[in-house]
């Protein structure tokens, strides 16, 4: 992929469902002097009440997030379940860079895992680690977003992703959210400006 080798550096936060991985990318997309914009992912499913296409998420129909691969206009994409596809598009890293601007992405750990492949030494990937399976859970069943099925399938899922903690170049548990944050900081900082 032939992206401008001058422009900015990319961010990757991986974890599983509960970790707090997005309440750390919101936490350094606010912090300043980081310059980092979030990449807004492309995904097939429905569109939930109060999000906006463009600004959450590009929503597309399977057919046509079909049609981009064939065309080949993502970085990275998975079908994370039968039709749920979710994906970066080359042409949102391009918006960024153009903005002269480093990217934050806050993506799901084989996700992850192809954008450490594809950028290499220009990007940092992060796996937000919980401190336990159980800690996860009750941080699941608190959300009151999930039935315990589905809490169940996340759990037996983010069981699976952990085992791939040490394919990221950094791994930070999140045990104490203020605590995670600073340490997040800090890594990004370190990445950036050395």
């Amino acid at each position: 992929m032939s992206m401008d080798t001058n422009s900015g550096k990319l961010i990757v936060f991986s974890a599983p469902s509960g970790s707090g991985k997005s309440t750390i990318v919101h936490h350094l997309v606010k912090t300043d002097d980081l310059n980092l914009e979030f990449s807004i992912s492309a995904c097939t499913r429905k569109i939930r009440e109060g999000e906006i296409d463009g600004k959450h998420y590009y929503f597309l129909s399977v057919d046509h997030f079909r049609m981009k691969i064939d065309e080949n206009e993502f970085v990275e994409w998975e079908e994370v379940y039968k039709n749920h596809y979710y994906g970066t598009l080359k042409s949102e890293i391009r918006r960024i860079f153009d903005k002269g601007k480093n990217i934050i992405f806050d993506v799901d750990v084989i996700g992850g895992i192809n954008l450490k492949k594809q950028f290499g030494e220009k990007a940092l990937s992060v796996f937000v680690m919980p401190p336990s399976v159980e800690e996860l859970q009750k941080r699941l069943e608190k959300r009151h977003t999930d039935t315990p099925d589905k809490i169940k399938g996340r759990l037996a899922k983010a069981r699976f992703e952990m085992k791939y903690a040490g394919k990221f170049d950094k791994i930070l548990v999140n045990d104490k959210l203020e605590d995670a944050l600073k340490e997040a900081e800090k890594l990004v900082r370190t990445f950036l400006f050395g």
